[in-house]
């Protein structure tokens, strides 16, 4: 399998202000597999380390940090010397604070190496307080496979760059093809391991073990490292996303969780699944305006799993409403289509995405999202139904917007939207 994202990892590599790296993202999505294949690709060598319980690294880094003491005993542990063309790799970093901490003496000691990590669950060593080289490294976050990841996997090269360069003229010929895809997607979902073994014909209940015992491992994650006082909660609210996602209003609801739920009762679980990657959340803004980030309404929120695969899984879908008929598109309230757009947006995005909820109306647009200087109002149908009431006014009241509504019609432009059949999500922005 090919990922795009090793597109952004050369570039690290050529940048002259490079740090040493931290690759970001939740447990299963292709961490570790991606520094492997760059490492390939792109050096002389590579040498891996991996923190889960290596002692043996530990001690490396204990104590003061001495940049040949370091380097002679990482060659020693590795078997191999360090060269000017050499990917040294730290996975799980999570896992030793120690080397954690140490990026920040290779960012200021050593320049010159290429130093790259991945890790799970950062976001809770900075929430937590351990040594996070603030300022010393470079982030990459990496999420589950796009869908036209997905197509490359499983059509190969030439439906792929159909799918990501050609026009959509050409598109619209391919379309019933590319709706198949998104069914298969939508019961798939983009985890690596999930998407190898779907290219790898095996049976859709064998795909759907594989997602469970990726889910399994989550639960464990909240066991494992949640703070005892916040596991029941932080089960809760990841229980309770699908439910939330199936109401015909989106926003997430405390009461919904249990009788008499309130914000400060859930919030650190909230955020805790926010710090792992395993969920999504989209606030909402009462007033479109440049920066969006002024208008936004913390109290009003969305929360979404990290991938429809996993809540396909999650949420017992029988099989045969994905990858058979229209069901998938047309019913749970449009829940894994809003799921669907998310998850191509988020790896494109360099601002925060929001949806939009007027004061004074029934009017609410499932994205609002910022492009430079414009706003770019997004409206997600999960069928063919065109009627789009609530773009049409916003379009009508911010001067200069175009709307953009994703549905499962073909390509068209008029005066005041753009459709975007859901296969083309990942060009709205381009």
């Amino acid at each position: 399998m090919k990922r795009l994202i090793i597109q952004k990892l050369n570039l690290w590599k050529a940048s002259k202000s490079r740090k040493p790296l931290i690759l970001n993202g939740a447990r299963q999505v292709g961490k570790t597999w991606v520094l492997q294949e760059f490492g390939k690709q792109s050096f002389a060598k590579t040498l891996y380390f991996n923190c889960d319980k290596n002692n043996q690294l530990g001690e490396v880094f204990k104590g003061p940090f001495d940049k040949q003491s370091v380097l002679r005993n990482l060659e020693a542990i590795a078997g191999e010397s360090i060269t000017n063309d050499t990917l040294i790799v730290f996975d799980e970093i999570q896992e030793l604070p120690a080397v954690l901490e140490a990026l920040k003496y290779f960012c200021e000691q050593a320049p010159e190496l290429y130093i790259a990590s991945a890790g799970s669950l950062l976001g809770l060593s900075i929430h937590e307080g351990t040594g996070f080289p603030v300022g010393k490294v470079d982030i990459l976050e990496i999420f589950p496979m796009t869908f036209p990841e997905f197509v490359l996997a499983v059509k190969g090269p030439r439906l792929f760059q159909i799918l990501e360069h050609d026009s959509p003229s050409t598109l619209n010929i391919f379309h019933d093809t590319f709706v198949q895809l998104l069914r298969e997607y939508y019961f798939t979902g983009g985890m690596p391991e999930v998407v190898n073994a779907f290219v790898n014909g095996k049976s859709n209940q064998e795909i759907r073990t594989i997602q469970n015992a990726i889910l399994y491992s989550y639960n464990k994650d909240i066991s494992k490292h949640a703070a005892a006082k916040d596991i029941q909660r932080i089960h809760q609210v990841w229980n309770s996303i699908p439910q939330q996602l199936a109401k015909e209003n989106k926003k997430f609801v405390y009461g919904a969780i249990k009788t008499g739920g309130r914000a400060k009762e859930f919030e650190n679980a909230i955020q805790w699944l926010l710090d792992a990657g395993i969920a999504y959340k989209v606030n909402r803004v009462r007033k479109a305006g440049i920066p969006l980030k002024f208008y936004e309404d913390l109290e009003g929120f969305k929360l979404y799993f990290l991938d429809c695969g996993l809540m396909g899984a999650f949420a017992e879908t029988p099989i045969e409403d994905i990858l058979i008929g229209s069901k998938i598109f047309e019913e749970y309230k449009g829940a894994f289509t809003e799921l669907f757009v998310l998850q191509q947006l988020k790896p494109l995005l360099k601002t925060t995405p929001f949806y939009f909820s007027a004061d004074d109306s029934k009017q609410e647009l499932d994205f609002l999202l910022q492009a430079g200087n414009s706003l770019v109002p997004i409206e997600v149908k999960a069928e063919e139904n065109l009627r789009a009431k609530s773009l049409r006014q916003f379009v009508s009241e911010h001067e200069g917007t175009k709307g953009v509504r994703i549905s499962m019609s073909r390509y068209r432009e008029q005066d005041w939207l753009i459709n975007y059949p859901l296969y083309m999500v990942h060009r709205i922005l381009a």
